[in-house]
């Protein structure tokens, strides 16, 4: 019976609200904070280990617990409170556990469990007796049974035909002298068609060529434990776990060797679900990384426009210094929408390719970012001598790595000093390769110096690990050199810190390069064309975002075109009734009203075939059913070029 343990509604809802999910899993599970105390437990764990239902609050000790087990002797013999005093001092090392224990009562419970980041631990229980029963009693079954196979085949028929595990025995040459009738069955045969056949011809060539070398080596005297896939008649993939136990003679030959194979499915998919749970802890790493990275951007476009707000306060300013300010807000903001994307392509199962990439042209932009953000008592200087370097990598991971060192950097000087970022061309030989742990070859060498404090032995041996961090509580996530680190390795390249001289700290950002050709030099302002310009045509833009909707009428406008808003579908479609000038819709997938972009993509396309149409969206699924190649797209946020473009080739 499973036992009820109390609630403390009301006092925290979401906590209640985790509590409710977490006593719909048959393992147990428990938290403890940094002090040691309950947060969060289910009731499998009072059930599997009972534990009194008084001990089921937040806040509760864990030497409550530790008291409970070591009055019933889990812990063994000894004065109760050492025993407990002993428990709460390894508890308070936070380190990953996985262990067994074998209660008094016979029970076997599997405990696996690690540190949370701010101290505490998580800890999950699972009863594995029966399993290890089970376990012991095929060993103990196999060990009585093997002198009984020997001695008769009518016996061996029995037992081996009534053991949950397919047997066989394979001779060298890889031919079948025995199977039961379990394991024939799994390959759709008789035992008596498979006698004397070779494993080729009993398995197919695909399995052949799976099971093959592990035949050999444990006909070599080797025993070998591999796992296959194998889909059966209703084409449901069964994974099945095979053991090949030599069968050896006193002088060491080999005759042959015994196959003992089990169907793991139900376990693979066990594994499957706590893979699960693992992805969904990356997800939030992944979030707490993001955020990272978001409130960085958003420092340099606050930085910027404040800059600006101050500056114009002052007087008057040329639409060259505005642009001082302007220019690296936009670009922020470009990145901001290409870490969107990055996500997006992270949800999907996208993967966010590399592209040959200008570092000296990386280096200058992410220079422009940096220089609204940082305050004025830091100096920024930037160099990147000849030769242009080129390499193959995440542009926007780039500068995320650069901006975070950069950031790094600014936080080790609070009274102010001076950040330097070099970038300069470097050959590799074996030995300094070696010691970065990457090949010998050119690399681009990115160095951020600065002039603050350094690092202590403690916190350089520690700052790529992920959640570590100098900073006080809520002002760092500890992900930011754990992601330049992860950057470096997937770039093939390596990341490397160091102390200065004299003053401050020194980062090596190696990559892998090659030298630019002149000729693919281009400058990025003559490379970008006028936008086309329309001749009035009327477009009607639904968006039920007002200011949106004004900011995308105002860029039609400019681009030479008429503009007039609707607020949602059915206010377009009074429009078109009562208007023939209209020549293309601009409309929101996502809108309020019950019907969306897609409905009136569908509806105009009855009612007004002539008129042409195109999606906005931010993101949606629903877009991918429309499966019209016709009706053209833009990914918000999109540029005023892009828009052009779009509406060009419309009309």
């Amino acid at each position: 019976m499973t036992k009820k343990i109390p609630t403390q509604e009301g006092k925290n809802p979401e906590l209640d609200l985790l509590q409710a999910a977490l006593n719909h899993i048959n393992q147990g599970f428990s938290v403890f904070d940094k002090d040691l105390k309950l947060v969060a437990w289910n009731n499998a764990l009072f059930d599997m280990l009972d534990f009194p239902t008084s001990l089921g609050r937040r806040g509760t000790h864990i030497s409550e617990f530790l008291r409970v087990n070591a009055a019933r002797g889990e812990y063994g013999p000894g004065q109760i409170d050492e025993i407990i005093a002993k428990h709460v001092a390894i508890a308070y090392k936070f380190k990953s556990h996985a262990f067994e224990r074998v209660r008094p009562n016979g029970q076997v419970i599997a405990i696996r469990g690690g540190p949370l980041p701010n101290g505490g631990f998580v800890s999950t229980y699972s009863d594995i007796t029966r399993e290890r029963e089970t376990q012991l009693k095929l060993e103990r079954t196999v060990e009585e049974r093997t002198h009984a196979l020997r001695q008769s085949e009518d016996w061996l028929r029995l037992v081996t035909d009534n053991l949950p595990v397919m047997i066989a025995y394979i001779a060298p040459g890889l031919v079948y002298r025995f199977a039961s009738a379990p394991y024939a069955k799994w390959f759709a045969r008789t035992p008596a068609s498979i006698y004397g056949q070779k494993l080729e011809e009993v398995v197919g060539p695909d399995l052949f060529q799976i099971m093959k070398p592990h035949a050999q080596r444990a006909l070599a005297g080797e025993l070998v434990v591999y796992e296959y896939c194998k889909s059966d008649k209703n084409n449901q993939d069964i994974h099945m776990r095979s053991t090949l136990v030599p069968d050896r003679t006193k002088d060491g030959r080999t005759l042959g060797c015994f196959v003992l194979s089990f169907d793991v499915t139900d376990q693979k998919e066990s594994e499957a679900r706590l893979l699960q749970a693992q992805r969904m802890d990356a997800v939030g790493q992944l979030s707490g990384g993001l955020a990272h990275d978001f409130n960085n951007l958003l420092s340099i476009i606050i930085g910027n426009g404040l800059t600006l707000r101050r500056k114009l306060a002052q007087g008057p300013l040329s639409q060259l210094q505005a642009e001082q300010y302007i220019n690296p807000t936009l670009e922020a903001a470009e990145r901001g929408a290409n870490l969107t994307r990055r996500l997006l392509s992270f949800a999907t199962g996208n993967q966010f390719e590399a592209t040959n990439v200008s570092l000296n042209t990386v280096l200058q932009e992410t220079a422009k970012l940096l220089a609204g953000f940082l305050p004025q008592t830091i100096a920024l200087f930037v160099s990147a001598p000849p030769p242009a370097l080129q390499a193959h990598v995440d542009p926007t991971l780039l500068e995320n790595a650069l901006i975070n060192l950069a950031v790094n950097a600014k936080d080790a000087m609070p009274e102010g000093g001076t950040i330097e970022i070099k970038l300069e061309h470097v050959k590799l030989g074996h030995a300094s390769a070696q010691k970065h742990e990457i090949p010998a070859g050119d690399y681009a060498l990115f160095q951020v110096l600065d002039t603050g404090s350094g690092f202590t032995n403690t916190v350089k041996s520690q700052a790529f690990d992920p959640f570590f961090t100098t900073k006080d509580h809520g002002k760092g996530s500890g992900l930011g050199l754990a992601m330049v680190y992860g950057f470096a390795k997937q770039s093939g390249g390596a990341i490397t810190l160091a102390n200065r001289t004299k003053k401050g700290a020194l980062a090596s950002l190696y990559l892998p390069c090659r030298l630019s050709s002149p000729q693919g030099q281009t400058d990025k302002a003559s490379a970008q064309a006028l936008p086309p310009m329309g001749n009035g045509q009327l477009i009607v833009i639904v968006e039920d975002e007002a200011d949106l909707a004004h900011v995308l009428a105002e860029q039609v406008t400019e681009l030479g075109y008429s503009a007039i808003i609707a607020n949602d579908a059915q206010d377009a479609l009074s429009l078109i009734a009562t208007s023939d000038q209209i020549a293309a819709v601009l409309t929101d997938v996502l809108m309020p009203g019950g019907m969306s972009g897609l409905d009136l993509a569908h509806e105009l396309k009855q009612r007004a075939p002539h008129i042409r149409l195109a999606l906005m969206t931010g993101y949606n699924p629903e877009a991918s059913k429309l499966n019209d190649p016709t009706i053209p797209q833009l990914l918000k946020p999109f540029s005023i070029d892009s828009l052009a473009k779009l509406l060009q080739e419309m009309l």
